[in-house]
C-alpha cells in the first residue's frame, strides 16, 4: 500500500512515516518544508510542496500510485493562532479542502487525520469524550474542527472515508533518540523544561495556584509512538472498510506540570530553576482523554506512554542535539 504522508517532515510525521515504513507500508513524503527537517526523513521519498498546489497535488497522487493519505500538514501554534487566524484558516481549513478535493478527482479516498483535544476547548466534564461539546479556545482548535466537519460531508456526498485522531500532548522521542521533537519556537512543556535545564537556564511555570493536588495544571501526555501506532492502525482499519469515525489520542492519565518537572530532574540528575509566573489564560486546570474507543475499536494499547520513558527518550533526543 502506498501512503502519502503531508506533512511528514515534522515531529509527529516523520516518525509515524518512519513507522509507516517500518510495518512494510511504501510511503512518500509531502511537506513544503517551511518547518520539516531533511534529516528526520532519511531514506524516504520526499516531494516538497504545501496543500495549495493542487496541480502539484495532483501529480504526485497519480505518478506515486497513492493509495491513502495521513495528513498532518497544519500550523499548531495556538498562542500564533490568535494573533494571525488567517494563516491558520489558510492553511489548515483551505489546504486541507485543496487536499481532499485533490484525492476526491484522484481516486483516493481513504485518509487518516490529525486533529486535537483543543477541538473540545475546557470541557465540562473529564474525561474527555469523544461525543464532549466542541467549543475550541482558538482559531488553531477551530481550524482543525472546521476540517473535521469537512470531512462527515465529503463522506456523504463522496463515500470519502476518513479517520479522525484527536490528539491530546504528544511527547517523546524514538527510543534510539535519533528522531524528536524540534519546534521552532517550541511552546510544549517538556522540551521547554529540558533546554532550560541543558542551557542552564531558568524555566518559566505559568501558574501554581490551579485548583489541583500541587497547584499546577494536569495534561495527558501520549508517547510520539504510540500516537504512531495509532495512526497505523487507523490506516488498516480503513483498509479494512472501517467507517468515517473520530478517535481520542491520549492515555487517560493526566500529570501535573509539577510532576514533568520533578520526572525531568529525577531522569537528568539536575535541577531546574523555576519562576513562577501567573497563569495564561484560557489555561484548564486539567484535560485528560477517554481513550477507551480507540483501545476498544482499533485495538490500540499504549506501551511507551508512562512519564518516565517520555521523558528519558525527550531528554536523549534533546541532549544529542543541543
Amino acid at each position: 500500500m502506498k501512503v502519502l504522508v503531508t506533512g511528514g517532515a515534522g515531529y509527529i510525521g516523520s516518525i509515524t512515516a518512519h513507522q509507516l515504513k517500518e510495518q512494510g507500508f511504501d510511503v512518500v513524503i509531502y511537506d513544503s518544508m517551511e518547518n520539516g527537517h531533511q534529516q528526520a526523513i532519511k531514506g524516504l521519498d520526499l516531494v516538497v510542496g504545501n496543500t495549495h498546489d493542487d496541480q502539484l497535488l495532483a501529480k504526485t497522487l497519480k505518478d506515486k500510485q497513492i493509495n491513502a493519505v495521513v495528513h498532518f500538514a497544519a500550523y499548531i501554534a495556538m498562542g500564533e493562532s490568535m494573533k494571525n487566524p488567517y494563516k491558520y484558516f489558510h492553511n489548515n481549513f483551505d489546504g486541507s479542502l485543496q487536499l481532499f478535493k485533490a484525492m476526491i478527482e484522484a481516486d483516493v479516498n481513504q485518509l487518516v487525520f490529525s486533529s486535537t483535544a483543543g477541538v473540545y476547548g475546557n470541557p465540562k466534564t473529564l474525561p474527555i469524550k469523544e461525543t464532549a461539546e466542541k467549543n475550541p479556545e482558538n482559531p488553531y482548535g477551530q481550524s482543525k474542527l472546521m476540517v473535521e466537519n469537512i470531512l462527515e460531508w465529503f463522506d456523504k456526498a463522496h463515500n470519502f472515508k476518513s479517520i479522525t485522531l484527536r490528539y491530546f500532548n504528544a511527547a517523546g522521542a524514538s527510543l534510539d533518540g535519533k528522531l524528536g521533537e524540534a519546534h521552532q519556537p517550541e511552546t510544549h512543556l517538556i522540551p521547554n523544561v529540558i533546554n532550560a535545564v541543558l542551557n542552564n537556564k531558568e524555566f518559566t511555570l505559568f501558574g501554581d495556584d490551579y485548583p489541583t493536588k500541587d497547584g499546577t495544571c494536569i495534561r495527558d501526555y501520549i508517547h510520539v509512538l504510540d500516537l504512531a501506532q495509532a495512526h497505523i492502525l487507523a490506516l488498516k482499519a480503513l483498509q479494512n472498510d472501517h467507517q468515517t469515525d473520530v478517535f481520542n489520542a491520549g492515555t487517560g492519565q493526566g500529570y501535573s506540570n509539577k510532576q514533568v518537572i520533578d520526572m525531568i530532574e529525577q531522569v537528568s540528575g539536575k535541577k531546574v530553576k523555576i519562576k513562577v509566573s501567573p497563569r495564561r489564560s484560557g489555561d484548564a486546570n486539567e484535560l485528560f482523554a477517554d481513550s477507551s474507543k480507540l483501545k476498544k475499536q482499533l485495538n490500540w494499547q499504549p506501551k511507551y506512554s508512562d512519564l518516565k520513558t517520555i521523558i528519558k527518550t525527550a531528554w536523549k533526543w534533546h541532549s544529542a542535539h543541543q
